[in-house]
């Protein structure tokens, strides 16, 4: 790819010409010509064609996405100048500019490899069987890429089902920002290839959910995860929100009705986490027969945003007297009022210690993959607790979990709260029942 189109070829015309030939002459299926040379390639070839070779004419914008009729245009161009295939690749600013190439490649006459770079574009190589893509382009090896974005062939074939995904399949996804740490695709993927439903699940890296919401507005696009920081901008979107969720303030899960086009939000957060904190007390055998163990706890959250609604929610039905601890103090004695509880600010957590034997819950990205050496708390007060739970699980065992187990508390890892909020997810999408085992092994 020469320099001028964004690749590492810096020699003369007549060389790479003469480079792309010998392809052809051996034997190659495809060779890839720029738009810009194509005229140029076509009269050196002078008329001969050799073997079956399928001529590409690419075309590659590393600045944006163009609007719809000037990337239309831009097909017509390609096509005129004397494609076998038509091969455009533009740069996502936003994740919405997908759906633009998406419109373009699903009403393409002709052969069309239509892909957008970055990460915000990844679905366009993941979901072009679906939408009339020719073929995508994925790396050998992780970080050895020849564009931005692009998945490896291991994550196309055995992550994300790229050979089971036909224009029938449904697309579910988790949105984020971030995204790319998330497990969820290796769950949903698995299971939906085990079970023989014809679905595809991706990360969907958002900037802005309603525009989201109001760009992928098609039925194939079935249902989606929210996880941080869109769960009360998730919700503010649907149609209609299970009462539970609504008193929460969040969502994690959205549905679009197949009827009706409607989006209906759900919250299965808080059975995921608190099922996972009361299942530590069982397995330490501190559980009575009928009342949940969280029942007159001291239970302290760390977060008042969606994840941390949703626990401090759980919490209070369980029985528990609940502590938010936030940042913005302002904002955690609005959740603290919610619940009936009190509200301190992050940094009185530092010293707090009301008595011994409460439940600590991180809902912050404090201790996310790439800031794993950070904690929401001194290692010297979590002795002052019994159990010890953080949302985040890339690394699976955070520095709070960490220090936490080695001051003796009992700990929950973010993945145990993942798999049990991923259950109801799946059966609401699938209309199948969780495969639970599967989940369990597969994390």
């Amino acid at each position: 790819r020469p320099i001028w189109e964004g690749g590492r070829y810096n020699g003369d015309e007549t060389s790479r010409f003469d480079a792309l030939r010998l392809a052809m002459d051996l034997g190659a299926n495809h060779i890839d010509i720029e738009l810009k040379a194509a005229h140029e390639f076509y009269s050196y070839l002078n008329g001969e064609r050799p073997g079956r070779c399928k001529i590409i004419v690419s075309s590659h914008n590393y600045d944006c996405t163009p609007e719809v009729e000037e990337l239309g245009n831009l097909v017509a161009r390609i096509q005129a100048a004397g494609a076998d295939i038509v091969k455009f690749a533009t740069t996502a600013l936003n994740i919405t500019d997908v759906a633009r190439v998406f419109q373009i490649s699903v009403h393409c006459q002709i052969p069309i490899i239509a892909l957008v770079m970055g990460e915000r574009g990844l679905i366009s190589r993941l979901l072009c069987p679906k939408f009339g893509g020719y073929l995508t382009f994925g790396t050998l090896e992780a970080g050895k890429v020849s564009a931005p974005g692009q998945p490896t062939i291991d994550e196309l074939l055995n992550l994300y089902n790229f050979r089971l995904i036909n224009t029938d399949t449904k697309i579910y996804g988790i949105i984020g920002k971030p995204v790319s740490q998330s497990k969820s695709p290796k769950l949903f993927n698995r299971a939906f290839k085990e079970d023989g439903y014809n679905g595809a699940y991706v990360h969907l890296l958002v900037d802005d959910v309603p525009q989201f919401f109001k760009t992928y507005a098609s039925p194939d696009f079935a249902g989606f995860s929210c996880t941080m920081p869109h769960k009360e901008a998730a919700l503010s979107c649907c149609d209609d929100v299970d009462p539970i969720a609504k008193s929460i303030g969040a969502v994690n899960c959205v549905i679009r009705g197949a009827n009706d086009g409607k989006l209906y939000g759900y919250n299965t957060d808080y059975i995921g986490a608190i099922c996972a904190i009361e299942n530590a007390f069982k397995v330490f055998g501190v559980a009575g027969s009928s009342r949940s163990p969280l029942s007159g706890k001291l239970f302290v959250v760390i977060g008042a945003g969606g994840a941390g609604r949703a626990l401090a929610y759980g919490a209070k039905a369980k029985g528990a007297r609940v502590v938010i601890a936030n940042r913005t103090l302002d904002r955690g004695r609005e959740l603290a009022g919610i619940v009936g509880g009190e509200a301190i600010s992050l940094a009185e957590l530092g010293s707090y210690r009301a008595e011994s034997g409460m439940i600590l819950a991180n809902t912050t990205s404090i201790g996310m993959a790439p800031r794993v050496e950070e904690s929401p708390v001194p290692k010297e007060v979590l002795k002052y607790y019994e159990v010890v739970f953080d949302a985040v699980y890339s690394p699976r065992m955070t520095r709070l979990l960490r220090e936490a187990e080695e001051c003796g508390a009992k700990i929950v890892t973010g993945l145990d709260m993942l798999i049990g909020q991923a259950y109801e997810q799946y059966e609401r999408f699938t209309g199948l029942p969780a495969p639970k085992q599967l989940f369990q092994e597969i994390m």
